[in-house]
């Protein structure tokens, strides 16, 4: 029996519907189908992971304590609130299997793999052989095609996919110690999350408003020609005034001399990928958490293609997989299909090397836009969005004519024009990041006369989704999905300490998210060259080059040294925003009378020991000696942890018993 565990129930059903059913014969092999429900397990909490004589230790946010030792971690797991019944139901399924295939989500992360062999590893599920299938989208044909060509993994150790999404998850959950450090030398009320994303954007985006806020518009003035179509011709070498009447007037009327004409040609654009269409979408008031989770439901009905990919291009078979339905899909978005006329594979839009392909329209087309709404907000201006940037792929290219010419009296003075000539797949889809560095305008004239042009430096960027994208694709910092799930937490308004303000796309911060940016100069966590390097680090390890244990213990190092930075950077941090800190009281969390407690760890000026919260949490009274009075007695008390209440609140906490 060949046992096929699928990520969710929406591709459970997909599966079912591609093989036959829940259970049956498929190619000559019986099957039997079970879901889960993305991921099942996660960590426990870093106090848990280590022996009880540590545990003190990591529950503590005492500075002291960092950073942590991971090879003290035992990496345990437990199961996700209700996932007992589910679980239940996948070993009552699987156990019974001699194969078992492991069809989650095939994305770069491993993500799919993370989740499949948590569950099967905690399960105890040992078949005589375990296989993975590789599948594009859940498409029928697709799944078929990976059910039978489905290939054996020996073991989850063995599993590389497995085993860089190990490491990157580990990486996340020991960067904890960076929030703990922040916060520590925050403002002492927020907190300040840490983590290798969002703390790229957090420095990328308050570098980019420290620019905006420090510029200054200051002119400059320097003689440049114009003709009777308005065209400019420019010379580099011209001497820059401060002061209008400083420009000496000594230049005249010329003819203009056309040195060539070129026709040249622009293929369409590049598909797009989550990032990119969640920051065209951004300016339209569609936010990137609103995106993500309509776009998941028009995925689960095959409205649209797999979200989480990594591609730019599609495979020939994709691109003969949608090529019959070109016309219905322009027909919905309000397409032309007479523009659709180039409806041969591009090599520029090309690709053998893909797994799910760029984003683009999925196999099934809705009758109308209208039909779209019940997947959410923004459902139609994502169809609309994904399906005209891929049909401008089957129009022609732009195609304009180059012109060149200079002042034939002052050769120097060069004008460069680009002529339209040809629309093509601009009429369809026109997404500005083409970064045209030509001027369009019209044919280059007969005469052109001297002026006086007056100019500003260039002027930083405010700071949009569209450009953080940008910048984070520039540095190879995670998939597209994996920015616009992130750009989502840090934006979110329901979220207590959110890190940036997204308005229709563009990008404010927070009191939160300026306390972390002033609090990250100089710091590893802070540094996208270290966040770049955690990219290449998982696809090191997946080609079995590097050890992820010895990866992990680096962070060791960096963690000491952003104690040390952030420690500085806290307190200028705190002047320049006039922030008064609060004292932050070291607290530990632990098992009393069969509840989980939050306690202060110390008491009277003595920091409790990792035995003494043992007993202290057991119930047990404890003696603490070396006092110091105000008036500088030493003494010593006897207590035990109790239920008290000051100023009308209730709290637990250390009660002394008498003085010894």
């Amino acid at each position: 029996m060949v046992g096929i565990l699928t990520e969710k129930n929406s591709a459970f059903e997909n599966f079912k519907k591609a093989l036959g059913g829940v259970s049956g014969i498929y190619n000559g092999e019986q099957f039997i189908l079970t879901h889960a429900k993305g991921h099942l397990y996660q960590f426990e909490e870093p106090y848990k992971q280590v022996d009880a004589s540590l545990s003190g230790k990591y529950k503590s946010w005492n500075i002291d304590f960092l950073p942590w030792n991971e090879k003290e971690f035992k990496w345990r797991r437990i199961k996700k609130p209700g996932a007992d019944a589910l679980l239940k139901e996948i070993y009552n399924v699987l156990s019974k299997c001699d194969e078992i295939v492991i069809a989650t989500d095939d994305d770069p992360s491993g993500e799919g793999e993370l989740l499949a062999w948590e569950i099967l590893s905690e399960l105890k599920l040992r078949p005589r052989k375990y296989s993975r299938m590789y599948f594009p989208d859940e498409a029928a044909v697709n799944i078929q095609k990976a059910f039978v060509s489905r290939k054996e993994i020996p073991s989850m150790d063995k599993d590389m996919d497995y085993i860089k999404a190990l490491y990157r998850t580990k990486w996340d959950f020991i960067s904890i110690q960076f929030t703990r450090i922040a916060t520590i030398f925050g403002d002492g009320r927020s907190v300040l999350r840490q983590g290798r994303l969002k703390s790229a954007m957090v420095w990328l985006v308050g570098e980019q408003l420290k620019a905006v806020s420090e510029y200054k518009k200051t002119p400059f003035y320097q003689t440049r020609f114009k003709d009777e179509n308005g065209n400019v011709y420019t010379n580099n070498s011209e001497e820059k005034y401060k002061n209008k009447a400083d420009v000496p007037s000594k230049y005249k009327l010329s003819g203009v001399v056309v040195d060539s004409k070129e026709i040249k040609s622009q293929p369409p654009g590049k598909l797009l990928d989550l990032a990119a269409l969640s920051s065209i979408l951004s300016a339209k008031g569609i936010k990137a958490s609103e995106l993500l989770a309509t776009y998941q439901k028009m995925y689960e009905d095959q409205i649209v293609s797999y979200p989480r990919t990594e591609d730019k291009k599609i495979t020939i078979d994709q691109f003969n997989e949608l090529l019959p339905k070109i016309d219905a899909i322009a027909n919905v978005v309000g397409v032309k299909t007479s523009l659709l006329t180039h409806r041969t594979p591009r090599k520029t839009h090309i690709s053998t090397g893909c797994a799910h392909g760029a984003n683009r329209p999925g196999p099934v087309v809705p009758k109308s836009l209208a039909d779209l709404k019940k997947y959410g907000k923004g459902a139609a201006e994502i169809y609309t969005t994904l399906a005209k940037n891929y049909l401008a792929m089957l129009a022609e290219d732009y195609e304009y004519e180059l012109q060149k010419g200079h002042i034939e009296m002052y050769p120097e003075f060069i004008g460069k024009i680009a002529v339209p000539k040809k629309i093509g797949y601009k009429a369809v889809f026109n997404y500005a990041d083409d970064e045209e560095e030509k001027t369009i305008g019209k044919e280059l004239g007969k005469t052109a006369s001297p002026f006086i042009h007056e100019g500003f430096a260039k002027k930083p960027t405010v700071p949009t989704q569209k450009w953080l994208m940008k910048q984070l694709e520039k540095y190879d910092v995670g998939t597209g999905a994996t920015r616009v799930s992130t750009y989502s937490e840090v934006t979110d308004e329901s979220a207590k300490f959110p890190l940036l303000v997204d308005k229709k796309g563009k990008i404010t911060m927070t009191q939160c998210g300026e306390m972390s940016y002033r609090i990250l100069p100089g710091t590893n966590i802070g540094n996208i060259k270290i966040t770049e390097q955690v990219m290449l680090n998982m696809k090191e390890i997946a080609a079995g080059k590097s050890d992820p244990e010895e990866l992990l213990a680096e962070i060791r190092e960096l963690v000491k040294h952003d104690i040390e930075v952030m420690k500085k950077n806290g307190a200028a941090m705190r002047t320049a925003l006039s922030i008064k800190p609060v004292e932050v009281k070291d607290k530990t969390v632990g098992e009393w009378n069969g509840k989980t407690i939050k306690i202060s760890s110390a008491w009277g000026g003595h920091t409790f020991t990792s035995d003494e919260l043992k007993d202290l949490f057991a119930g047990k009274s404890i003696t603490i000696t070396g006092l110091k009075s105000k008036a500088g007695n030493v003494y010593g008390v006897i207590g035990k942890l109790a239920e008290q209440e000051y100023q009308g609140h209730k709290f637990i906490g250390f009660q002394r018993e008498k003085f010894v």
